[in-house]
């Protein structure tokens, strides 16, 4: 495949991936974010989430399902999105959380943290003038969080949210924004689990992020759990 072949598909996989935003904005939802959880599955670390909202003209190439993409495309696409989106949000569950009210529970309330968050990014975006006729500058409710008008999340539902809600199946292959929130949630973790190795240097974190490997389980032989290990899934290992 030639480099304009290749430029060509990202074009038309953008063009794909922003449909479902597309109908609800012809549906007049303004505000849509999507939300995506990382780090269900390790035995180390937290459940990170991310909640971002995209203009409608945002033409970045190439973001797509956090997984099926390098580190280093990752963190490049992360930075775009950073830069170029309305308002993002992170949630977290941290080891303990998850042990207390499994990880499920645990990672429905980090996306409930990170649209939260994400809401009172919007309000600080609108009160500084990046929507006109929303909010002027020095009102008094400055930096009030601004109600999101629909979410949607991949696969997971939320319940007892104030906003209008749809899971969609895979939706971080499906969804541009979700795609945005997996790759944001992702580099995220990713980053989180680094730091982590260096206080604990015997797992391979760096490596495996929390994730079962070869290297993480002779650590836990060798010199046992460490502070963020998950018990309820360690327990489950003998």
């Amino acid at each position: 495949m030639t480099k304009e072949e290749r430029i060509q598909k990202q074009i038309e996989r953008l063009a794909e991936m922003k449909k479902p935003e597309a109908e609800l904005h012809a549906q007049g939802y303004k505000y849509i974010a999507g939300v995506d959880e990382v780090g269900r599955g390790p035995l180390a670390g937290p459940v990170v989430t991310a909640a971002v909202v995209l203009p409608e003209d945002f033409d970045v190439l190439g973001v797509d399902d956090s997984k099926k993409l390098s580190e280093k495309r990752r963190e490049e696409l992360y930075e775009k999105i950073i830069d170029g989106c309305v308002a993002y949000g992170i949630g977290m569950s941290d080891h303990q959380v998850i042990d207390d009210i499994n990880i499920l529970n645990a990672t429905k309330e980090a996306m409930k943290q990170a649209i939260a968050e994400c809401e009172i990014m919007l309000g600080e975006a609108l009160a500084d003038g990046g929507e006109q006729g929303e909010l002027e500058v020095g009102q008094a409710d400055f930096a009030k969080p601004r109600k999101l008008d629909y979410v949607l999340f991949d696969a997971v539902k939320i319940e007892n949210l104030d906003v209008p809600q749809q899971a969609i199946i895979k939706g971080d292959a499906k969804v541009l924004a979700i795609a945005a929130a997996s790759i944001v949630a992702k580099v995220t973790r990713d980053r989180m689990m680094v730091e982590y190795a260096s206080k604990y240097p015997w797992y391979a974190f760096e490596s495996n992020k929390g994730y079962g490997t070869a290297a993480h389980y002779e650590g836990i032989r060798k010199h046992g759990s460490c502070p963020i290990h998950r018990m309820s899934v360690m327990k489950n290992m003998h």
